[in-house]
């Protein structure tokens, strides 16, 4: 049964407020640096908690139509993290 976004209940609402917090956060570390790797590790975290808020979206509204592209993301995230990984291992120290 579909529910809207009206009828879901304090926890949800709770765990998506805390989702969007920790998303802001994390995109503050994406900018602020200090260096590549925290960067990485940054959006990392992103490709993460949008898997999370996918996760909450499928069951605040009992539909399973996004987990394939949850699991695409994760798939895609955990990639990117090891491509860049050993982007900067190869790159010469400064």
């Amino acid at each position: 049964m579909e529910e809207s976004m009206a009828d879901l209940s304090w926890p949800m609402w709770t765990a998506f407020a805390l989702m969007g917090v920790s998303l802001l956060l994390v995109f503050i570390r994406v900018v602020k640096g200090p260096g590549l790797p925290d960067r990485v590790v940054a959006l990392d975290m992103v490709s993460y908690l949008a898997v999370g808020v996918i996760a909450l979206w499928t069951l605040a509204t009992g539909s399973s139509v996004y987990l394939d592209a949850a699991l695409i993301l994760a798939l895609v995230g955990f990639l990117a993290t090891v491509v860049f990984a050993r982007y900067i291992e190869r790159e010469p120290a400064r």
